[in-house]
Parts: C-alpha cells; structure tokens; sequence
C-alpha cells in the first residue's frame, strides 16, 4: 500500500512540474519561479491523491482524472502561502524551507497565490483530461464551491474573526461545535472536493455514494485537523518541515488546548474508525482497500 501511495505522489509530482514549463523564459517568469517555489516544495499530496482514488472507483483512469488533481493540489498550495503571510498566521517556514513572502516579498507571494487558484481553473477547464464534459463541469462546480466562501474561505474567515476578538480558551471555553465548524470548512472543504469531485468527474452520480463520500470525507478532515493540532505540541520542527508551537503561542483555539492531548488522540481514533465505515459501500465498485489504508496511516502520522 506504501507503494501504491509513492506511485500516486509520484505521479501527481510529475504532472505539477510540467504546469509551468512554457513560462520559463517569459518576462513574468518569476512568478511562475515563485509559483513553482511553492507547489514543488513536497508535501504529501493527500488531496490530489484521494480525487485520483475516488475517480478510480468510477472507473476513470488516472490520465484524465489528473488536471482535476493538481488542481485541487494549486488551491491547497495558494491557500498555504497566502496564510503564512503577515496579515495571516506570519509564518517563517513551510515545509523545511522560507515562506513565500520571505523568499521572494509580500507583493510576488501575493500574486503566486493568485496566480495559482487561477491556474487551477486552467487546468480544469484544458483539453488534456479526456472525461465527459458535463462530468468536468460538475467536479469543477464541486471543487469552486469548496475553495470558495461556503468552504475554505469562508472557514478562513472565522478562523481570523475568532484570532482578532483575541478569544481564550480560559476566557471563553470553546465548544467543540464551533472549533468544527471551522475546520469543516477551512480544512475539510478540500476533503470533500476531492471524494466527491472524482466521483463527479468519473460521472458517478448516485447519492449513496455521493453521500458516503461526504461522510467519509467529513470525518478524515476533522481527524486530520485534529492530528495536526497534536503534531503542533508533540511533532519535530525538522520533520515537520515548519515552526511547533505556534498555536500556543499566538492564543489559537486548537483540539488539543480544547481536550487536552489524550481526549484529542482518542478523538482521531473515533473519527478515523467512523472514516473507515463509509468506505464499506464502495465494496460495489470494486472496493477501497487502498483508500482504508490511506485513512488509518494519516491517523498515525508524524509530519
């Protein structure tokens, strides 16, 4: 299975490093330098890597599911440099490297941010996947829904709402709902866009399966979310690839500073176990042996 994860990244890699190619030797080649500075740094591609799965379980090969994967992986890189910037969580490092914006200055980071979520679009909308056009056209309404203001915006804006009103835990306890809600939408939205949205493009349409994989969905972004807080108190800056610590340090509502690390490590346990039982209806499609994999070693992870 570690295997069949290296060969998605990989080839998920390979088709992000031939994006930009023809603007190197343009006169606005750095911002497709400061572009790729970002996108090209590593990560672990989860989502472009569940959108490929997902498609799969449609029967849609992974050539023409492809575009609709480094898309997805361009908004998550753009909505990465943009909240490192000052005005957002001012951070230094992303993934073992400087930010954008210390790298290249706030004004190109900017526009590599733009210039990405736009890019995005392009790739969804080229020749180079082979699906139903109608089916493009639904798993690009799922994924502009997602990266907009009733998904991952929207969660970014309460997330800052909550960061400017300078709430505390030990001022005002925070209840679970509210920091969910946050984090369906900030973190979780490109989760769902990815499960649902290669179901769309492969052109599986039936609501059992659509709703299963919002579920799914649903329950491995909180968990991951929640795994991501715990990292932030207990992970290695090196493996990590940026600062620990921050949360704390700038008064953030996270799960762990909500129920403590064991409640919030029984809590990843919950939701990966509830992730795993959404997949058993995808048994009809050839099954998701894979995909249960995925789920249980993201639980598990240390970077």
């Amino acid at each position: 299975m570690r295997k069949q994860l290296a060969k998605r990244q990989e080839e998920v890699n390979a088709a992000l490093e031939k994006v930009f190619a023809a603007g190197k030797n343009l006169p606005q080649q750095a911002i497709f330098e400061a572009m790729e500075y970002s996108l090209l740094a590593g990560g672990k591609r989860i989502r472009p890597v569940l959108l490929l799965e997902f498609a799969a379980l449609g029967g849609l090969s992974a050539e023409d599911a492809m575009p609709f994967a480094c898309a997805l992986e361009m908004i998550h890189t753009y909505s990465l440099i943009h909240d490192d910037l000052p005005c957002m969580d001012d951070d230094d490092f992303r993934r073992g490297r400087p930010t954008s914006h210390k790298k290249f200055g706030e004004a190109l980071a900017l526009l590599a941010g733009d210039g990405l979520l736009t890019a995005a679009f392009e790739q969804m909308l080229s020749a180079e996947s082979k699906a139903q056009p109608a089916n493009r056209l639904a798993a690009a309404a799922e994924i502009a829904s997602a990266a907009g203001c009733f998904g991952m915006i929207g969660g970014q804006v309460l997330d800052l709402a909550d960061q400017k009103e300078k709430v505390r835990l030990e001022a005002e306890p925070y209840a679970a709902e509210k920091l969910t809600q946050i984090n369906r939408l900030k973190t979780g939205a490109l989760f769902r866009a990815a499960c649902r949205g290669g179901l769309l493009l492969a052109g599986v349409r039936e609501e059992r399966y659509l709703s299963a994989a919002e579920r799914f969905a649903d329950a491995l972004g909180i968990s991951f979310q929640i795994q991501d807080d715990i990292l932030d108190v207990t992970g290695n800056a090196d493996a990590l690839g940026k600062q620990t610590g921050n949360d704390e340090k700038q008064g953030k509502a996270t799960y762990v500073a909500l129920w403590g690390l064991e409640k919030a490590k029984s809590q990843v346990k919950r939701l990966t176990e509830s992730a795993l039982r959404e997949l058993s209806v995808f048994d009809e499609l050839g099954g998701a042996a894979f995909l249960s994999w995925l789920v249980s070693s993201l639980s598990e992870r240390s970077f």
